[in-house]
């Protein structure tokens, strides 16, 4: 199926590593110039190389760290620079840390907020005026099946995921008359470097084995495993495309079934 993405350009941030790094590089292979960011030049500039090795696109690292407009401001400047405009926005953040209210402070709660809502909020303010003016644009959510059914322990991002769909299914129905599509996707249980230091931590707490706990959470999904980086790149890839233009405003799980409710 050919996907309609090639000369795209593409922005997904918080992406040297995990999630952020399949969805670029799934966008690579499809044929967009990609724009990657992290707050560390040297990962970031060595998936980059690996990224465009593999694929043979055009792939731009840029150092920036989300929670500052200033640096999100330059990020996307820089991109115009060198590609001209963003066509494709992916807006990922790593998760805020463990934690329940009791253990949380107000400035836990503002931090998160900054990670996850305010820096998808900014993102969007600064590439939508040109994607109104071209009449097409793809903005591409990154929550979590949090959002969707709160889990333990995460009280920060049950509540700023929460956030993020309601924003996004806002904003959705303010563009889709001018060829912009605004999607969030909620992954489940993916093998990131992010989740096992989520076991490990559980296993510090819980006194469980960082196994056990794995096997724990393979046991909840209907599929019987976790999901692979690569298969949530391969969702965002279509949402992105020409394919998907009628697709507005949805929060989709992906996740082996693990989400048991019916919205």
């Amino acid at each position: 199926m050919d996907l309609g993405l090639k000369g795209k350009t593409a922005l997904v941030t918080a992406s040297s590593k995990g999630l952020g790094k399949a969805i670029a590089h799934e966008l690579s292979a499809e044929g967009c110039n990609v724009a990657i960011c992290a707050r560390n030049l040297v990962p970031l500039k060595e998936t980059a190389t690996e990224i465009a090795n593999a694929t043979g696109g055009k792939v731009l690292p840029v150092k920036a760290d989300v929670t500052s407009r200033k640096q999100i401001e330059s990020l996307v400047q820089t991109v115009k620079d060198n590609f001209k405009r963003v066509d494709i926005l992916v807006c990922n953040a790593g998760g805020p840390p463990l934690g329940t209210f009791d253990k949380l402070d107000e400035s836990d709660f503002k931090w998160a907020l900054e990670l996850n809502l305010t820096s998808t909020i900014n993102l969007c303010r600064l590439v939508l005026p040109s994607m109104k003016k071209r009449r097409w644009g793809r903005i591409i959510n990154m929550t979590s099946i949090s959002a969707k059914q709160p889990l333990e322990n995460l009280m920060l991002s049950n509540t700023t995921r929460a956030g993020v769909l309601g924003f996004s299914k806002t904003l959705a129905s303010e563009v889709a008359s001018r060829g912009i599509t605004v999607n969030c996707l909620c992954p489940g249980y993916t093998m990131t470097d992010r989740l096992k230091n989520f076991a490990k931590d559980l296993s510090k707490s819980s006194r469980v084995s960082v196994g056990q706990i794995f096997n724990s959470w393979q046991r909840a999904i209907p599929a019987n495993r976790l999901a692979e980086p690569a298969e949530i790149g391969y969702l965002v890839a279509f949402l992105a495309s020409e394919k998907a233009a009628y697709i507005t405003g949805a929060a989709i799980q992906i996740d082996g079934g693990f989400t048991r409710g019916l919205l």
